[in-house]
């Protein structure tokens, strides 16, 4: 099957707003409200009141941010993998779109794929929160012209022992229509 193809199979997975929250157990996506007014913009993107993203399982450990090309994907071929870390994901700047799969064993939404496109405008973050559990494979990749920048609030400190990549071919991950999930496919929606 084609990439272009493979798309049209994809598609149906793509979520742009909080109603992809449920797909995947555990998974939540936060609307965020970004404030406008003459001045700019202000958006908050943590707060110790939203119980269901920051609480004493998932409490805050550090942030950080990284940018990546137009065009890239993480890890391109692999699963990006945490046996305990959860991620809070953002976009700061550009579009990329977000890959979740359910491998986990004792999962009620094992075998799902989620695919989340968080896009910022000119003068604000994506207006969406996304918390990836630990044990789902993930991975994005850019689809914007321009670079793309993700922040991330994962509830530990960086280990390395708790990071682990998964080759597509050995996730066996698949679309809808049972082709090998593919970063072409996800780039030509």
């Amino acid at each position: 099957m084609a990439p272009s193809d493979q798309a049209d199979d994809l598609r149906d997975l793509l979520v742009r707003d909080e109603s992809g929250s449920g797909r995947i157990s555990d998974v939540i996506i936060r609307r965020l409200q970004v404030n406008r007014d003459p001045r700019g913009t202000l958006t908050e993107l943590l707060r110790a009141d939203w119980v269901e993203v920051l609480n004493e399982t998932l409490p805050f450990a550090q942030v950080y941010t990284s940018t990546t090309a137009p065009g890239v994907a993480r890890d391109e071929g692999h699963w990006h993998v945490h046996q305990q870390q959860t991620d809070r994901f953002y976009c700061l700047v550009g579009t990329f779109v977000l890959a979740i799969a359910d491998t986990r064993p004792a999962s009620s939404t094992r075998g799902e794929l989620l695919l989340i496109e968080l896009a910022a405008a000119d003068d604000a973050p994506a207006p969406l929160l996304v918390t990836v559990p630990p044990n789902t494979l993930h991975g994005f990749v850019v689809t914007s012209d321009g670079p793309a920048t993700l922040l991330n609030f994962p509830n530990r400190l960086y280990d390395p022992a708790d990071e682990g990549r998964v080759p597509f071919a050995e996730a066996a991950v698949t679309d809808p229509s049972g082709q090998p999930f593919s970063w072409d496919a996800v780039r030509s929606l």
